[in-house]
């Protein structure tokens, strides 16, 4: 076994514990350090072969909800079709080191602002909304990610527990659905990532139970945000790493990013639980059988 095939397999386990419990973040722990052993055009077919079947059936358990939020969630779907065929053209065209940096860029500051309970309502919501779908779009072909800022998206809105559950999993079911489509118009779909995928499952098929039993013995919202901590330390290494590698910011002064975000979000740790929300968001409720990666 290869020391890549280690990392993945650690890193997916760890990620499917977390997706398992909370019922979301496979995608946003594993793609950061899984990019540092395997490119985006390898990475991303496997994950979202996974993504499909999984938010299928997320789509399936939350059916009966689907009348509270379709007309809602409508303007972000129909803006997800150019942004998935924007996203993969710029998959199969931009060099892999750079669509690292760019991943991480973008995913940093999602997870810092998540972590911070960041809320500013719209009102305008269906231009917005369209919008939104299109950058959403781009943003999950490129990474298959797309957890973050949707439940931000979706929460600053105020959608309730139940219309939250349900938009997402209709949103992510046809954003999953359009980028494995453009995929195989370009040929993404490869032995490799075959091969990459049969390696992931046994992590998912672990991990996914023990996180649905840890959290029926810890405070979900607690853990939620000590995994988007860990999140966030991760995606700032990769980040700082590559800023080196690049040489974009040369030595060790690449790592103050790290440092830089490690302290504000022990801040943001310190705020959590020296004064707790007395009612988590929707998206931090425990949804161990609705298992969404990203």
């Amino acid at each position: 076994m290869t020391v890549q095939t280690w990392i993945l397999g650690v890193i997916t386990f760890l990620a499917s514990i977390v997706n398992g419990a909370l019922g979301y973040g496979f995608s946003s722990i594993t793609v950061p350090i899984a990019l540092l052993v395997v490119v985006n055009r390898v990475l991303n077919p496997a994950l979202v072969m996974i993504e499909v079947v999984l938010n299928a059936y997320v789509l399936f358990v939350n059916r009966g909800s689907l009348g509270l939020v379709w007309r809602r969630a409508v303007p972000v779907v129909l803006g997800l079709v150019p942004g998935v065929a924007i996203g993969t053209a710029i998959l199969t065209r931009v060099d892999p080191a750079w669509l690292r940096l760019i991943t991480f860029v973008v995913l940093l500051p999602l997870i810092l602002l998540q972590a911070a309970g960041f809320r500013r309502p719209i009102r305008a919501e269906r231009a917005v909304g369209a919008a939104f779908g299109v950058g959403l779009g781009v943003l999950y072909s490129i990474t298959t990610i797309s957890g973050p800022p949707l439940a931000i998206f979706l929460n600053n809105q105020g959608f309730a527990k139940v219309e939250f559950r349900a938009a997402l999993g209709l949103i992510r079911f046809v954003e999953a659905t359009l980028t494995s489509g453009a995929y195989a118009t370009q040929g993404l779909f490869n032995a490799e990532s075959a091969s990459l995928l049969i390696g992931i499952m046994p992590s998912i098929l672990i991990g996914v139970p023990i996180g649905v039993w840890l959290i029926r013995h810890v405070r979900a919202e607690a853990f939620r945000r000590i995994c988007m901590s860990f999140d966030a330390a991760i995606v700032a290494f990769a980040t700082s790493k590559l800023l080196r590698d690049l040489h974009i910011v040369n030595g060790g002064e690449a790592y103050l990013l790290l440092v830089g975000v490690m302290l504000f979000d022990a801040a943001l740790l310190y705020r959590f639980f020296r004064t707790p929300s007395p009612s988590a968001p929707a998206c931090a409720q425990p949804q161990s059988p609705l298992i969404q990666p990203g």
